[in-house]
């Protein structure tokens, strides 16, 4: 064959034919990635769509904001909402520091629960003590304290803080955590969702929300289970765990103690590898004088069994006070060693026979099996101490705060020379615990120049003047009237303690003292002109000694250091109120809820504003939002009252100020309006009735006595109307109209 046949017949030779199979294979592999892909585009689709829509929220803790010029990362409103339902989600304190860090700056973050955070008041939390210490000692030195802890959370919440924290050039870490395991985010006994999955479990739910996808996700599902926690319209405090009781060896508390020791490993860990210092702190509680929340018997005790503890813990409790009275208690426990209130009486009896290791043994088993456990109990003090085994790190500093807490006491046990309550520390604690934090950080620098100065110094330099400090006791004695601390049996002891003190600051506050303390205040701020904790206890004292105009003012320089924060326009908005500005009050409130949309406070004073500007139909929309969001508040159904009746829905305004009764039968003023609405529907018996209520809850209101006088004189009750008349007058000299009343009733035979 020729070359040229050869080579046509290779070129013409057909084509390899493509079998079925090669085809179906094919297109299984594009099946295949259609199947990986799509679900992504859609996620994808879904994420842009919802951002676009702004739904959702950012989960981050900071936000960048330029104040003054400057650049400052500040706090963000809605990070803990990973956590915690929206309507109840915890906020962070005020947080402002520089992007950019000046340089020989020492900075150092707080992490922590409410007791880190300053609980009732952060101007005056132990950190706070810390950075005036360190201004007196290192004079020459910049230190910026950036406190991150805050109210409910516990390390569920502070690794994503940590995290974040990392990337801020923070020179010292200090972590004071742990009295939230059990009852924050999901705890063993937390009331905002799933209660102690596994840490696993956690991770995914919080990282899924990362993502505005995620987040529709949960709000579905809270949404389709119907949860108590989405039903809570208001945040609650404590009382709001009352029925979240659990056992001390319940398996779900064995879970959060695993899950805190990973999480504490993972907050520490992201402090060391940042390059900061670590100062990992034990956790104080009381344990002396504070009885166990609540107690859960042995279920399984038989009947015979349950009548011998009965009668054996009976006769303890009856020789409690004798010598040989701690042998009664150990008898009884041998039934029901878990008790935690037998616990805690066994201490006690011990305690009164100056046995005080025994004492505080017995006092920390209360503690660890109390079936609400507010306390970090000695498993997580344990898992404290054992990081810093494991650690093993030059970094991680271990500092045994419990043990210098308990210090202060004469018993060596903690109590409330330590603590108001549980776990929120008294001022001198506060200096104390500031006090040996300074101690440790000395370790970390060079020689200071001066000694560390007194809590005296300590307390000027932080604004704790007589009005101020009323104003701390005033938050605490508000606390222990609400459940579950107001049934412990000593509460009304703490409370005298209290009030006693409180009576103790009244002669100080006087107008020479206040005077001083305004000139001091001036002269700190000007020393200090961007310390806005400062300015905001400024702020409390110029209302308190009765400069409203004066505090209004400083709040207005506050949100100037503060932009940012909900608080500082809140305040102004309130006083502008009570200055009579009603326009410029409207305009800071919407302000505040603006930051802050769950500031049921700010949409009762916003309605206000409203009202007072006679603008009723809006005031009463603003008024039942708040409704929504906290149903049983008795201040917004009063004031929603008297916008019903301005707009002569009289009726509908009874049923409110009825309404507010029930929540508050000893609301004086809520009596006095409703009076009046009866008087307007000619119910005179009605009408009197309730002016009596208010003239008995509100002795001091004029109005209330006056027209509780004229009912009584309609009524030919002479000589109780001659009374009513005659306390109008003690109160107001100059009332005409009682004078009056008086002269007709002298002519009446007594």
């Amino acid at each position: 064959m020729s070359e040229l046949s050869r080579q046509r017949t290779k070129n013409d030779s057909p084509p390899r034919q493509v079998r079925a199979s090669d085809i179906s294979r094919g297109r299984r592999w594009l099946f295949r990635v259609v199947l990986l892909t799509l679900p992504i585009l859609l996620l994808a689709l879904v994420e842009v769509a919802l951002r676009l829509a702004d739904y959702g929220y950012d989960p981050h803790l900071f936000k960048r904001l330029k104040i003054g010029g400057e650049e400052f990362f500040v706090q963000k409103e809605d990070f803990s909402r990973r956590f915690f339902p929206k309507e109840i989600a915890r906020n962070p304190g005020p947080v402002r520091f520089r992007v950019h860090k000046a340089p020989g700056t020492f900075r150092i973050f707080v992490f922590g629960e409410s007791a880190a955070m300053g609980d009732p008041v952060q101007s005056f939390a132990p950190d706070r003590y810390l950075e005036m210490l360190l201004r007196q000692k290192y004079p020459d030195r910049k230190f910026e304290l950036i406190n991150v802890a805050f109210t409910a959370i516990n390390s569920h919440v502070i690794v994503p803080i940590a995290r974040e924290c990392a990337a801020h050039e923070g020179d010292l870490w200090i972590i004071y955590m742990g009295n939230n395991e059990m009852v924050g985010p999901f705890g063993a006994a937390t009331v905002f969702g799933w209660q102690a999955p596994p840490l696993s479990v956690v991770r995914l739910v919080t990282a899924v929300q990362r993502l505005r996808t995620g987040q529709w996700l949960m709000d579905m599902g809270r949404n389709l289970r119907g949860s108590a926690t989405n039903s809570a319209a208001a945040w609650g405090g404590m009382a709001m765990f009352l029925n979240n009781q659990i056992a001390p060896d319940s398996p779900r508390k064995e879970r959060v103690y695993r899950n805190f020791e990973t999480n504490l490993h993972d907050i520490t860990r992201a402090g060391l590898d940042s390059g900061a210092k670590v100062l990992l702190n034990t956790v104080g509680v009381n344990l002396k004088d504070c009885p166990p929340f609540a107690s859960m018997s042995n279920s399984n005790l038989s009947a015979s069994d349950r009548a011998q503890f009965d009668a054996l813990y009976s006769k303890a409790m009856q020789v409690a006070g004798v010598a040989n009275g701690a042998a009664s208690f150990e008898q009884a426990a041998r039934l029901q060693p878990k008790l935690a209130e037998l616990q805690f009486n066994w201490g006690e009896c011990l305690l009164r026979q100056t046995n005080f290791g025994a004492a505080q043994a017995h006092f920390q088993l209360a503690c660890d099996y109390d079936a609400l456990p507010f306390r970090a109990d000695s498993r997580i003090n344990s898992s404290i101490v054992g990081e810093a085994k494991r650690v093993g790190d030059k970094g991680l500093i271990l500092f045994d705060a419990a043990a210098a807490l308990a210090g202060g006491s004469d018993t060596g046990i903690c109590g409330q020379e330590t603590f108001y309550e549980h776990v929120h520390f008294g001022l001198n604690a506060r200096y104390r615990l500031g006090r040996a934090w300074a101690e440790q950080v000395a370790r970390l620098l060079p020689a200071g120049t001066n000694t560390w100065i007194s809590r005296a110094a300590c307390d000027e330099m932080l604004g704790l003047s007589p009005w101020n400090r009323a104003q701390v006791l005033h938050f605490m004695l508000e606390r222990l009237q609400t459940p579950p601390l107001s049934t412990q049996p000593n509460n009304d002891a703490r409370r005298n303690l209290l009030e006693s003190l409180s009576t103790q600051l009244r002669p100080q506050m006087n107008a020479e003292n206040a005077a001083t303390t305004r000139k001091l205040f001036s002269k700190m701020l000007e020393e200090r002109p961007e310390d806005y904790f400062l300015e905001q206890e400024f702020a409390v004292f110029l209302e308190l000694s009765g400069d409203a105009a004066g505090a209004e003012a400083a709040w207005r320089r506050y949100c100037e250091l503060l932009p940012q924060d909900s608080l500082g326009h809140f305040q102004s908005g309130r006083l502008l109120i009570a200055l009579q500005k009603y326009a410029e009050a409207e305009t800071a409130l919407r302000k505040s809820l603006a930051i802050r949309a769950t500031r049921t406070d700010a949409w009762i004073e916003l309605g206000s504003a409203l009202a007072l500007q006679k603008k009723y139909p809006e005031a009463l929309a603003i008024y039942d939002t708040a409704l929504k969001k906290e149903p049983q508040n008795g201040q917004t159904l009063l004031r929603r009252g008297k916008v019903l009746g301005y707009l002569n829905r009289h009726a509908e305004a009874m049923e409110s100020y009825r309404a507010a009764l029930q929540l508050n039968p000893a609301d004086g003023l809520a009596h006095y309006e409703l009076g009046l609405e009866l008087l307007g529907t000619h119910d005179m018996a009605g009408a009197g009735k309730e002016f009596g209520e208010a003239a008995r809850f509100t002795p001091d209101r004029v109005a209330a006595r006056f027209n509780y006088g004229t009912w009584l004189m309609n009524e030919r009750h002479w000589e109780e109307a001659r009374r009513e008349f005659e306390a109008v007058l003690r109160l107001e000299p100059g009332n005409v109209q009682a004078q009056r009343k008086l002269a007709t009733l002298q002519a009446v035979p007594k």
